[in-house]
């Protein structure tokens, strides 16, 4: 999606963008507006309907998290990141699957409830002054900074053995995974100098997570590596003991870039500065001219994107500068090293300006409306970047460093500590029919950090999955499932006991389907064969949601 007309994304154009840019030409895209409609949560488990059949060696909690309130009274959201979250417990175990869901008892979810009204701005709905105030107290509150959101919809994650739902503010909720019960506020800012940190950290086959977060100091914006040690000293602490690794300065002190997550592997941390920006001057004055977070994000395809490798266990940055063309990435796929190189995969697209056009009222368009906001959008594939780790200064400048065998990716030296770096595709022409790949899973704890075969994700030939693909990168060969008006969410991996082989185990997705009512349904593939197992239909409707994690309970 390069330029859009502002009845379709909102998104301001800059002079050089006068054309809107199509990236694809697809028609007849059906109305998928049902994904994003409040739903109702289930607090008690309910029973499923079993077709097929469920492995009984699967034991434990499929954990979703997304939004699931689009309104609080007579006001609504405006952008898909900004309802309130739902989190969804899909308890599996002697082949029987139970549901149940719960909102997350956030103070901001408190306080809408509580006054019938939006009143704490989320990404992009600012919350508007109190009706009751006079028209100066009114006036004075558009001064007031927006106060960070609690509104943890993002994902399920893991510090010390405690489950979290977290977002990108600093701000998570601890969760009892068994009954979905919000049990603790925890503000990262109490133990890290951050403003926030990122939904997607990584683990270290020790249990040490790694993070990301902003900083805003008079120096400018400074992004920080942060680690979380594996273990509690003492039963009740959260964050206690966490520090950070090191703080990058943001090249552009007052628009630092816009991520959502970050690459590792065993001793490195790779931060993506892509050229999507914020620019903190309008996010910050944005109350007092109405506007949204998401008003101050933008796409700035000028600027190249900057590869940051960083030592995990001494703190350093690495002196050589990677760079790449400008990149739009969400979510990483896998990072390892080999033989001196950084092997860095990723879903990624080379335009950035996707995330506002997540608006609910482009959800909830159809007809041409709603093929147009698709085919505006660029789409998302894996691609992998190779990194060399060592820089020789006797080699010339001009000289492709990357001496890998079958790999096209290059890494090109153009300076003394300076690489230019183009990716390898990790797929052939036939994913493009299912819209490129995005949502990205692997077997991890056998093979994040290391050399690996398989992943899987969501096909995205809608504006949310609409098929679940697996990939084998020896001959780029995929494997898909797919049924029309069937729209799976990001898929996992469980690994089956004692597992030797990497896809041994089983892809758990829910399946929504919006224009069926009621017939959700928890879908189990096998990895191996990405053949359907078994599926647990739920006799509820419930809203598409982001990310999960699986709980195993053997």
């Amino acid at each position: 999606m390069s330029s859009k007309s502002s009845s379709i994304s909102g998104w301001k154009k800059t002079r050089s963008q006068t054309k809107d840019q199509h990236f694809t030409d697809v028609h007849g895209l059906p109305c998928i507006e049902n994904l994003v409609c409040s739903a109702d949560e289930i607090p008690e488990p309910i029973t499923t309907t079993i077709t097929g059949n469920i492995p009984y060696w699967i034991k434990g909690n499929f954990l979703r998290n997304g939004p699931g309130k689009f309104e609080i009274g007579k006001s609504s959201f405006n952008h898909w990141f900004d309802g309130m979250a739902l989190m969804h417990q899909f308890h599996i175990e002697d082949g029987k699957v139970t549901y149940m869901s719960r909102f997350l008892n956030s103070d901001c979810y408190k306080e809408n409830l509580e006054h019938n009204r939006i009143m704490v701005s989320e990404f992009g709905t600012i919350a508007m002054p109190d009706p009751c105030k006079n028209v100066f107290q009114r006036f004075l509150s558009r001064f007031e900074l927006p106060k960070p959101t609690d509104n943890a919809n993002v994902s399920f994650v893991q510090y010390k053995g405690d489950f979290y739902v977290s977002t990108e503010t600093n701000f998570m909720h601890k969760i009892d995974p068994q009954t979905l019960e919000t049990k603790e506020k925890v503000d990262w800012s109490k133990f890290v100098a951050v403003n926030g940190a990122t939904a997607h950290p990584h683990v270290d086959p020790d249990g040490t997570t790694y993070n990301m977060g902003n900083s805003y100091t008079r120096k400018g914006a400074f992004y920080n590596i942060i680690m979380v040690p594996p273990k509690k000293v003492n039963p009740n602490e959260t964050l206690e003991g966490a520090s950070v690794v090191c703080s990058i300065p943001s090249e552009d002190k007052s628009k630092p870039s816009y991520y959502h997550s970050f690459a590792m592997s065993e001793n490195y941390v790779v931060f993506i500065e892509q050229p999507i920006k914020m620019d903190l001057l309008k996010i910050v004055t944005g109350k007092l001219r109405g506007k949204g977070i998401n008003e101050g994000v933008y796409w700035d395809p000028k600027r190249n994107t900057v590869f940051h490798v960083i030592n995990k266990h001494t703190g350093k940055l690495s002196l050589i500068k990677y760079y790449a063309k400008p990149l739009s990435t969400f979510h990483q796929i896998n990072c390892y090293e080999e033989n001196g190189f950084l092997i860095m995969d990723m879903c990624c697209s080379e335009d950035g300006q996707a995330i506002n056009n997540y608006l609910i009222q482009n959800l909830k368009r159809s007809g041409d409306a709603l093929d147009e906001v698709y085919n505006t959008m660029c789409r998302v594939f894996p691609r992998r970047f190779v990194l060399p780790l060592n820089v020789d200064s006797h080699k010339p400048c001009g000289q492709n460093l990357n001496t890998r065998l079958n790999s096209t990716a290059t890494a090109i030296k153009t300076d003394k500590n300076k690489v230019f770096c183009t990716h390898e595709d990790l797929h052939g022409d036939d994913l493009h029919e299912y819209g490129g790949l995005e949502f990205p899973h692997i077997n991890y704890s056998m093979c994040n950090s290391r050399p690996y075969r398989y992943f899987y994700g969501c096909g995205f030939r809608h504006l949310v999955g609409d098929s679940l693909i697996k990939i084998d990168l020896q001959g780029k060969q995929i494997k898909v499932w797919k049924h029309a008006g069937m729209y799976p969410s990001e898929p996992i991996f469980v690994s089956s006991p004692g597992a030797v082989e990497e896809d041994d185990g089983v892809i758990l997705s829910v399946v929504i389907t919006p224009n069926q009512d009621k017939s959700t349904f928890l879908l189990v593939l096998d990895a191996k064969t990405f053949e359907e197992l078994g599926r647990a239909e739920v006799p509820i409707n419930i809203p598409y949601g982001f990310h999960g994690t699986f709980q195993n309970r053997h």
